[in-house]
């Protein structure tokens, strides 16, 4: 048996997803047969055609990955957000109510299908607009912890993912030591950055980079919150900035003024930017390895676990050690 027969997702074959799909509320959702899988590596995710004519978006959660609670966390999350008409897109319930389904094994939701491209995060209207979207995001995510979804700490992205690197054998004998010692000693200054910056957690959408965003005539919405997790607000806006320092505080700049419309930011999490940045990059690599036993992260993803690849990670790690020591980015000037 192959590994990719023995993964899990080798049963999630084209006639179970329409069956599945088929099954909820007595075929509710009568599929055509047209099926079209869309990008996505954590979750399988399709693009499902109707006899109706209309199509819908059926994910299919990763199994093991999180438990149900946690994915009724999401949704409801979704819902809430709905509710007040910030423009995210739900998943569909059935007439009991139900939006995680399950069949043979795997569990999924259904969504309506919305379009959109990635924003122009150059332009400061696009910045202000996504600023009051972050921030009426925010502004619920706040009124309410999550009660089964992991936060984004030093432990749960740093620790863990080096942890897991290392136990596995895959960084290559002549970097371990070094992408060893650098990520601990950056560790230790994220750790310390964190007890000093004082925040109160609240639910994010936790991966907030353009790539996630879709951008229409009438502004930003979301399609999954898959990644929701507790955590400094911060969070969810420093993977909007890119460039020299001038050009990240110009866009923060816009980010803040928008943002701040709907919900209060702590300035102080500023100085969180560059400790988050460093979780990232480390909590990035022990994604890529915790899923390499998936055929389709070899294939989408070629370049990882090469000598050259730890090569440019230990690069990466060093140039992280002179950001963490430069001052945090303001809302204006400097």
């Amino acid at each position: 048996m192959t590994a990719a027969d023995s993964h899990p997702y080798s049963a999630l074959l084209p006639d179970l997803i329409l069956d599945a799909i088929d099954a909820i509320d007595n075929r509710r959702y009568r599929t055509s047969g047209s099926m079209l899988a869309l990008n996505s590596y954590e979750n399988r995710v399709y693009q499902v055609g109707l006899e109706s004519g209309q199509f819908i978006v059926a994910k299919f959660y990763r199994p093991g990955r999180w438990s149900d609670a946690a994915i009724r966390e999401e949704h409801a999350f979704a819902a809430q957000l709905a509710k007040v008409e910030v423009p995210v897109v739900a998943p569909l319930a059935d007439d009991n109510g139900e939006t995680l389904h399950t069949y043979e094994g795997f569990r999924f939701a259904l969504f309506a299908r919305r379009g959109g491209h990635w924003p122009e995060l150059d332009d400061p209207d696009t910045q202000y607009r996504l600023g009051q979207f972050l921030g009426r995001i925010h502004a619920m995510g706040a009124t309410r912890p999550f009660a089964h979804r992991p936060a984004i700490t030093p432990e749960t992205f740093g620790d863990e993912s080096l942890s897991f690197l290392l136990a596995n054998g895959f960084l290559p004998r002549d970097y371990e030591q070094q992408y060893r010692d650098l990520a601990e000693g950056l560790l230790a200054e994220v750790r310390a950055r964190f007890a000093a910056v004082p925040y109160t957690p609240i639910r994010l959408h936790g991966d907030f980079h353009p790539g996630n965003i879709l951008w229409t005539d009438r502004g930003a919405h979301l399609v999954d919150l898959d990644d929701c997790r507790m955590g400094p607000a911060v969070q969810d806006l420093w993977m909007l900035l890119s460039g020299e320092r001038a050009q990240m505080n110009g866009q923060l700049s816009e980010l803040l003024a928008g943002y701040e419309e709907f919900y209060d930011f702590d300035h102080r999490e500023l100085a969180l930017i560059e400790s988050l940045r460093t979780l990232r990059l480390l909590h990035y690599s022990a994604w890529l390895a915790r899923r390499w036993d998936d055929p389709a992260f070899p294939q989408a993803f070629p370049w990882f676990n090469t000598v050259r690849y730890w090569e440019e990670q230990v690069l990466t790690l060093r140039e992280q050690q002179l950001r963490l020591t430069q001052p945090a980015l303001l809302s204006s000037g400097e």
